[in-house]
């Protein structure tokens, strides 16, 4: 078996995520604690809250989304989880795949997403940025739309190529709106807007692509024996220069999910993955993304131990 672990990334949170394995599993709680002293917010508490407002704020999202990831690898280590030959993330999700590897520090890392949102909000003001989901229309339909539609002060662009069938784009939201219009009329089966604060992974974002890529210049970049798979060019950067670029282009550049899974396969021979983190929404596109592999993701106790016994076979 040649596995991969998956990191989901911002959207994949909800209220009580992982309480499962946290009644069972010190490293769950520990992790987040950890992430909570560095920033001095209680993480956890926000996680199993009455109201979700904390938790879905851009700022808290991250740096939870990120405890959340690693405290499931951690728990899959601590109970003796086979080692995958590759690593990939979603957007966000990509520094838990970097610190899971090893080439980011945990500490690190907490700190760098908490910037990392601060400038995502800074960039773009709430209100004037959008993103939307477009369902059943041809990836090529989809870009031309959006660059048919972008004018100056005014753009949409094509974000997430999340599997076939699955695009999602963001840019001003007068913008994404008439866009979500025009794909409709072209044949999309569905637009659905998302409800985010900040519009991800577009050209709005560069202000904080550069403001991020300073501080990145900061921070240890460590050598892996685990390759981690970026999602801005859907391959992997041996040099530390490369790393960090592309973790700072991720935010104003399209995440290229469907060839980063392809990238798995194709180059490190990858037959199983593995979604580690709340939710399983990456299970759902890697199952559309090549039906070949073989799929699993790991939220909760049912989930870990089903992972744990294909592991052991």
């Amino acid at each position: 078996m040649q596995l991969a672990a998956v990191f989901p990334g911002q959207g994949s949170q909800s209220l009580g995520m992982l309480a499962e394995l946290a009644g069972e599993n010190n490293e769950i709680r520990e992790t987040f604690e950890e992430a909570s002293d560095l920033i001095g917010k209680d993480y956890w508490a926000m996680v199993n809250a009455e109201d979700a407002g904390e938790l879905n704020q851009t700022v808290n999202t991250q740096p939870i989304m990120l405890a959340a990831g690693i405290a499931v690898w951690r728990t899959w280590l601590a109970k003796g989880g086979c080692m995958p030959v590759a690593m990939a993330g979603h957007s966000l999700g990509e520094y838990s795949a970097l610190v899971a590897s090893g080439v980011l520090g945990f500490r690190d890392a907490v700190v760098l997403v908490n910037q990392r949102a601060i400038f995502m909000q800074q960039a773009v003001p709430e209100g004037i940025g959008g993103m939307a989901a477009i369902l059943g229309l041809d990836d090529d339909d989809i870009v031309k739309i959006c660059t048919e539609l972008s004018v100056e002060n005014s753009l949409v662009e094509a974000v997430n190529f999340n599997s076939p069938g699955q695009v999602v784009i963001a840019g001003n939201a007068e913008a994404v709106d008439k866009a979500m219009t025009l794909m409709i009329e072209a044949g999309a089966k569905r637009a659905i807007k998302l409800p985010v604060s900040v519009p991800s992974h577009c050209s709005l974002m560069k202000p904080a692509a550069e403001q991020l890529a300073e501080i990145l210049n900061t921070v240890a970049i460590l050598s892996s024996a685990v390759p981690v798979v970026q999602n801005v060019a859907a391959t992997i950067f041996k040099d530390e220069k490369g790393k960090r670029e592309a973790l700072s282009q991720q935010l104003n550049k399209p995440v290229l999910w469907v060839d980063t899974i392809n990238t798995l396969e194709t180059q490190y021979g990858v037959d199983t993955i593995i979604e580690f983190g709340p939710g399983k929404v990456l299970f759902g596109l890697n199952r559309r993304i090549n039906r070949k592999l073989g799929n699993f993701y790991i939220s909760d106790n049912a989930s870990m131990e089903k992972a744990l016994e294909m592991c052991n076979s």
